[in-house]
């Protein structure tokens, strides 16, 4: 339980293609203190699409 109150905190990534899909990761808050966005594949839409943390 420590875990996700720690500097590696656990985030979803969800997809800016409007598909719903979500990936699940961990980010650094002290590089990332900001919300990132991602490249990654959407198998929804079948391409490569910006996904953007969701808190």
């Amino acid at each position: 339980m420590a875990r996700e109150k720690g500097l590696r905190p656990i985030i979803k990534m969800k997809s800016t293609a409007g598909t719903g899909y979500t990936y699940v990761t961990r980010k650094n808050r002290r590089n990332n203190p900001d919300r990132i966005t991602l490249k990654k594949y959407d198998p929804v839409a079948r391409k490569h699409v910006d996904f953007r943390e969701e808190r």
